[in-house]
């Protein structure tokens, strides 16, 4: 791989997780329609955008070619990833962007764990260690505040979800998400018509829910890009871009609360990511078959 090219999966990387940092900024403009028919419309808007890209590529050859088996595990990825994006745009617009930023936090660990329960998947201690870290974080927030984050949890879990879904089937991003927002395309063409009222949005407003699809489509683009260019490990390391600048326009830009007792559950969280980061990046020992 040449020089250009590596810069060009780096810049693909940085643009994708800048854009989903920026997520609260084009969802908070939105915050006057029901989130409901905000998500509806980004699904909807998704589908369109992802398929206009096949057809350009000339793959949609990629999409006709799926499996039953693949098209019923994508409409489950689907549905998955649908409520994803509902719950997002909804914490956005009742100011839990910070809580929101959590989710994403705890993402990566809630993958390991379900690793362990769906998969078999067997832990070292630092994993272990790491695991404990951010239970014990999320534990500490559910106290401090009188109970769960259950935005930032039902966040980590089905973003944690759809990823042990997606990764059992051998289906690129793109072809992916076009299967999986045309599934779903109907019941959003029915909650759109149904929640819709016409006279009550502007020009701007069918601009911006038109413009989510994407908004929501180029990233996932890009981040297609960096993966083939990047070493997953590095593409790990970036991932924490997207949530820490949320954390920062929640804190900064809007002015949700962020105490010393918040701050002391997130740096739980942090250093149970800190640990499960190293330990993905050290070089495991060989097998003394092999020394």
């Amino acid at each position: 791989m040449t020089a250009l090219d590596r810069h060009s999966a780096l810049a693909a990387a940085l643009g994708a997780f800048g854009v989903w940092g920026l997520f609260p900024v084009y969802w908070k403009t939105l915050t006057h329609i029901p989130a409901l028919e905000v998500a509806s419309h980004r699904l909807l808007w998704s589908f369109a955008c992802v398929l206009i890209f096949l057809l350009l590529r000339g793959h949609l050859g990629r999409l006709l070619a799926l499996s039953a088996r693949q098209w019923g595990w994508l409409c489950v990825s689907g549905a998955v990833i649908a409520a994803n994006w509902g719950i997002y745009v909804w914490a956005v617009a009742v100011e839990r962007v910070v809580e929101a930023s959590l989710g994403y936090f705890i993402s990566p660990l809630m993958s390991v764990a379900l690793g362990v329960i769906v998969l078999g998947e067997r832990l070292d201690r630092v994993r272990w260690l790491a695991v404990g870290l951010a239970a014990a974080g999320v534990a500490w927030l559910t106290w401090h505040a009188g109970g769960l984050p259950w935005v930032a949890l039902c966040l980590a879990t089905s973003f944690a979800l759809y990823g042990l879904v997606r990764k059992r089937l051998d289906v690129d991003a793109v072809t992916g998400l076009a299967a999986e927002t045309c599934l779903w395309a109907i019941p959003a063409v029915a909650l759109v018509t149904w929640l819709s009222v016409p006279a009550e949005r502007s020009a701007v407003d069918w601009l911006l829910l038109a413009g989510g699809g994407a908004v929501t489509a180029l990233p996932l683009a890009l981040y297609a890009i960096a993966a083939r260019g990047m070493p997953l490990s590095s593409l790990g390391l970036l991932q924490y871009l997207a949530p820490t600048t949320q954390l920062l326009l929640g804190v900064l830009l809007y002015g949700e609360p962020f105490d010393a007792a918040r701050l002391a559950g997130f740096a739980l969280i942090w250093c149970g990511l800190a640990l499960n980061v190293w330990r993905s990046l050290r070089p495991r020992p060989a097998p003394a078959a092999a020394r």
